[in-house]
């Protein structure tokens, strides 16, 4: 069963067991895929590019939610977070920095930097080879970046 397929029997499921708040999400990342649908005018979405809708909508709320608690909206920052929590059952884990690690190590002994001119295209590769893994864009960074000024 397709990533995409889940959220649609969630989206059902959600709707017989009167769940507002999961039935709300779903029904805003299915929005959010059927909108990459036509924008890309395929007819259906592969695991990889729901996860990045999925990622997307996650970033959002967590962001919104900062928002609200700097506002002092603690009530408006909770359903943000609850939200986020729904949308976040359906990735997979993070990448640990061990993880993060073993592969850019990888790639660095391929590469073989010349100097921190280089952080970028190393960068680029790690990613590459991490495209598909939930892994933390600014922890990939940290990790290549304090492994290369050794």
């Amino acid at each position: 069963m397709s990533l995409q397929d889940k959220i649609n029997q969630d989206l059902k499921d959600a709707m017989k067991a009167k769940e507002e708040l999961k039935l709300a999400t779903l029904r805003l990342i299915k929005a959010d895929i059927q909108y990459e649908l036509t924008r890309t005018g395929s007819s259906s979405l592969n695991d990889e590019q729901v996860m990045g809708i999925l990622k997307s909508n996650s970033k959002k709320r967590k962001e919104t939610a900062e928002e609200y608690r700097k506002a002092k909206r603690d009530d408006l920052a909770q359903k943000e977070e609850d939200e986020n929590q729904i949308i976040i059952s359906y990735l997979p884990p993070d990448l640990s920095e061990e993880e993060i690690r073993k592969v850019a190590s990888v790639v660095i002994q391929e590469f073989i930097p010349v100097g921190p001119q280089d952080t970028g295209k190393i960068m680029g590769r790690v990613m590459q080879e991490l495209k598909g893994k939930n892994a933390n864009g600014a922890l990939v960074s940290s990790v290549v970046k304090s492994m290369l000024s050794k």
